[in-house]
């Protein structure tokens, strides 16, 4: 069988075929979570009915087959699995140990109004993703500590998924080591360092306006400020586990594997927790001989995270199967024929890349994929090197992180699911997009630039000579 970026899959039905099972997928997942689909889970079926069509509409089925198994054997799938895994079951460790309790009787003591939580939390995200470069960490690391702590403080639920997950997509817009950041400047022959100077102008004036719609949500929406109920009487002695977080953090900062950082991150959180008798010994492992079965934390965080994984391992064989049909290789040739304008040329850099991102689920693919048609597209306009790059970049960060079928989105949502031990509800995938408010002002800002223009000459072209 050939390589992936070999394979070739027609389909019966000509375009139809080819966007049907993506549809399907599509719009099962709105549907389901317009009706307030509980978790990821809820969207396998989808997934599989959009293969089992794109089976059948196949006309080579051994190279559909064969495309769907490359997707998801990815390394980056079993990469985002097993973070999943390790990053929901130090959410687990930190829950057993009281951290939230102890972190919810720290916001009270320091007198934390609905408005003031939610800023700061926008601020700390923010702090990790330009840290790590990483909306996945972040919201890995500060959604499941974070949620459940703002919910016994009485602040709305879907605001507060709503911006930790918007201050994690201002990370992976901008930060330098965002691969996102990376990916749009490189593609384009830009210098990362004049790529993140120049997307200021857009994403300064985005998160000022999304501040804005958080403190006004926080503010209105909120409940009455809760005291910690008798049974949740926090332990401040739990605050000592903020090392977790911090040593993942630290890791991540020095250039190490994602891995590194988390297995060493749950490393120091059992141990500090049992030094410090947070933990009892009997969670780590034990056995129910009646039942035939063995307890621990881990085997519940993994547990935890088996919704997703499964959702990505289909997710990207739906995709894969997809790309493999070279349709966006061919929107891309349609689109370089309409360009007259500057203008033009930017609206087809947004629509395709766009649409392109909204097929593949995947900011990167979908950035690789474009490159070549907004290098041609931009140059026949003269639109310098790092107006492309920011443009790719800020597309690859809105729809992904509204949309409640990308992963960002899932992830956010799957977080929310912590808040369950202390009886807050999970928010589901289609109100943590509505309430990503840094995403929606992006995309404002974006579409503000292209029509009027903001921002398009402010480096002179002689700078952006390829």
């Amino acid at each position: 069988m050939n390589e992936s970026n070999e394979l070739r899959v027609e389909y019966y039905g000509g375009l139809f075929g080819t966007l049907l099972p993506p549809l399907i997928f599509i719009s099962g997942v709105i549907t389901l979570s317009l009706m307030g689909a509980p978790d990821e889970r809820g969207f396998w079926p989808i997934l599989i009915l959009g293969l089992c069509v794109g089976l059948l509409l196949a006309k080579n089925k051994d190279a559909f087959c064969q495309s769907v198994l490359d997707g998801m054997s990815q390394p980056v799938v079993m990469i985002m699995i097993m973070a999943w895994m390790l990053a929901s079951t130090i959410g687990v460790l930190m829950g057993l140990t009281g951290f939230v309790e102890a972190l919810t009787w720290g916001a009270n003591q320091l007198n934390f109004g609905h408005t003031m939580f939610v800023v700061t939390v926008f601020f700390v995200c923010v702090l990790v993703s330009v840290s790590t470069g990483s909306s996945f960490g972040t919201i890995l690391i500060c959604g499941p500590l974070l949620f459940p702590a703002g919910g016994l403080l009485g602040v709305h639920l879907p605001t507060l998924a709503g911006v930790i997950i918007g201050g994690a997509t201002f990370g992976d817009c901008i930060a330098p080591v965002s691969d996102t950041t990376i990916a749009s400047a490189l593609s384009q022959d830009a210098d990362i360092g004049g790529t993140v100077k120049s997307r200021l102008k857009y994403v300064v004036p985005a998160s000022v306006l999304a501040l804005l719609m958080y403190a006004i949500s926080a503010a209105t929406r909120s409940g009455e400020l809760l005291q910690l109920p008798p049974q949740l009487d926090a332990n401040p002695l739990a605050l000592i586990m903020i090392v977790v977080p911090l040593v993942i953090i630290h890791l991540l900062l020095k250039k190490k594997h994602l891995f590194h950082g988390l297995f060493y991150g749950l490393i120091a959180g059992v141990i500090t927790a049992l030094i410090c008798g947070l933990l009892p010994v009997d969670k780590l492992l034990s056995l129910d001989l009646d039942n035939f079965r063995a307890n621990s934390f881990i085997i519940d965080g993994i547990n935890r995270a088996v919704g997703i994984s499964f959702f990505t391992i289909l997710l990207m064989g739906l995709v894969s199967s997809v790309k493999a049909s070279g349709l966006l290789e061919q929107l891309a040739s349609f689109s370089s024929e309409k360009i007259e304008t500057a203008r033009q040329a930017e609206g087809w850099i947004l629509g395709s890349v766009g649409l392109i991102v909204m097929v593949t689920a995947h900011s990167i693919v979908a950035i690789l994929t474009a490159s070549e048609f907004v290098r041609q597209a931009g140059e026949q306009m003269s639109i310098n090197k790092y107006r492309r790059a920011n443009l790719m970049g800020m597309v690859v960060c809105t729809f992904p992180f509204i949309l409640p079928y990308f992963i960002p989105v899932i992830l956010m949502s799957n977080a929310t699911l912590a808040g369950a031990d202390f009886n807050i509800p999970a928010i589901s995938p289609l109100e943590v997009g509505l309430h990503n408010y840094f995403s929606w002002s992006l995309m404002l800002v974006t579409l503000f630039a292209v029509i009027t223009g903001y921002g398009r000459n402010s480096i002179p072209d002689s700078e952006s000579t390829e």
